[in-house]
């Protein structure tokens, strides 16, 4: 199982804004885009979900379906990303293809080791800094909060750092032991960006974290 190292969030005022920037992701080089659209309904998001699957098939890049693990299942997207108040990642599990990614939203070590035990594919673990992506902002991170909470979980599952990260973050953030970066209105104002955080992460594909999730579960629990 390879989890990304850098995975763009869709950002946009209107859907087709999402579309728009979900293309120019791909365009650009993006491995793996999270579609994350809030305070619409499931019909008009399983619109939009269908189209973006579409999209990044195209450049045979990754789909990961935010909150929505039904929409996910029906567009064959690569995976979902659950929030703190959505569906237990257990159950989602039950559901979904074998090939298909759970991700889950942390904001401290306890929701961590929750989402461990619950066996999620990757956390993303956040906010890093402010940001006006995402609202109802739990506590911000920095780096010593990145890295008190790495030290004490000691665990193989990917940790994506979120919220509010710049190209100058990068250095730093990974020497906290970060598996890599998720991104959103950095990239968004210039998608050419994509390019520099896969330098900046080591991007290739034969660097990317790998890991057996069967080993790994049998062996932690």
């Amino acid at each position: 199982m390879i989890i990304n190292k850098l995975h763009y969030i869709s950002q946009g005022t209107t859907p087709k804004e999402h579309l728009e920037n979900i293309q120019q992701a791909c365009v650009s080089g993006a491995e793996l885009v999270q579609l994350r659209l809030k305070n619409l309904s499931k019909k008009k998001i399983l619109k939009i979900a269908e189209e973006a699957r579409e999209i990044t098939t195209n450049y045979q890049t990754r789909l990961i379906i935010n909150d929505h693990y039904k929409i996910a299942i029906q567009v064959k997207a690569d995976g979902v990303h659950l929030g703190k108040k959505d569906a237990c990642p257990t159950a989602v599990r039950k559901e979904l293809a074998s090939w298909q990614i759970i991700g889950g939203t942390a904001n401290t070590l306890e929701d961590c080791k929750t989402l461990i035990k619950n066996q999620v594919d990757y956390i993303g673990l956040g906010p890093f800094r402010f940001t006006n992506t995402k609202e109802s902002l739990s506590p911000v991170l920095g780096l010593n909060g990145y890295l008190s909470v790495l030290e004490e979980l000691k665990t193989e599952v990917p940790i994506i750092a979120i919220g509010g990260i710049t190209l100058e973050d990068v250095t730093a953030i990974l020497k906290t032991g970060v598996s890599g970066i998720a991104t959103s209105g950095e990239v968004t104002k210039d998608f050419n960006k994509i390019s520099k955080f896969h330098q900046l992460l080591k991007a290739g594909s034969a660097k990317e974290k790998k890991y057996d999730i069967n080993n790994l579960y049998n062996k932690q629990f």
